[in-house]
């Protein structure tokens, strides 16, 4: 992600945004709508390429898509989530349910599956960008105390974007953040999915049960990289999910 020390507006603004696509139809056809919202396009035509173009000039947000020679969209997600927490969208296939289980699990933000439209695949854009604006960018008139969660061992620093585990970061996609976030401000209290994912969604963006499921599968992978023994997220059976203070 850029950092030029300036509040970035979410949607378009000259935002950057990746496409990585081998079908070179569909870079061009989005790009010039992308264009005529206003962003910035880069366009890769196979996962290789984009993966050291992505490292050498980082954009706001990418839109792979799945199955690409040379390197597919989840190989190329998997390298890229060693070192970046870069808001991705998967282009899937239409009936390929695993795909977008699998993406979301190694930490994609959203998925939309192939035939598409151009302007869902723009809202769907706008939307991350505006759920990554919000974790990144504090509002100035936030009072301090109201930025910075401190539960048991978790230190959660909404304005920094950042997430400590006794001490140990832990690097979180957006919509992992703002999930994380939305249990641990009220510990104790169970979030059911639809709750969770309107607050990770807010901007009816259709996702069904197992895209939060896929999320909460890969926050805990993540905290217990860091701390084998991690059991603060708890799942209550057909009621959703609590964060227990640890």
């Amino acid at each position: 992600m850029r950092d030029s020390g300036e509040k970035r507006w979410p949607e378009a603004d000259m935002a950057k945004i990746a496409l990585v696509d081998d079908d070179r139809n569909i870079l061009i056809s989005v790009s010039i709508a992308l264009k005529s919202e206003g962003f910035e396009v880069e366009t890769y035509n196979d996962g290789a390429s984009a993966l050291m173009g992505l490292q050498d000039n980082p954009p706001d947000l990418a839109v792979f898509d799945v199955k690409m020679p040379r390197m597919d969209g989840m190989e190329l997600l998997r390298r890229l989530r060693q070192n970046s927490t870069l808001p991705v969208i998967f282009l899937t296939s239409k009936d390929d349910e695993m795909d977008e289980v699998v993406g979301l699990s190694m930490g994609a933000d959203d998925y939309i599956a192939k035939p598409f439209s151009q302007r869902l695949l723009i809202e769907r854009i706008k939307a991350v960008l505006r759920r990554n604006d919000i974790a990144l960018n504090a509002d100035g008139e936030d009072k301090p105390e109201d930025d910075l969660i401190s539960c048991g061992s978790l230190i959660l620093d909404k304005q920094r974007h950042k997430v400590t585990w006794k001490e140990t970061p832990v690097v979180l996609t957006v919509t992992e953040f703002i999930i994380l976030h939305e249990l641990a401000e009220r510990p104790g209290v169970v979030k059911s999915r639809n709750q969770l994912m309107d607050a990770a969604y807010s901007d009816q963006v259709y996702v069904d049960d197992r895209t939060i499921d896929s999320h909460i599968k890969r926050l805990r992978k993540k905290f217990k990289k860091a701390d084998d023994s991690y059991t603060s997220i708890e799942t209550l059976y057909g009621v959703g999910y609590r964060y227990n203070e640890a």
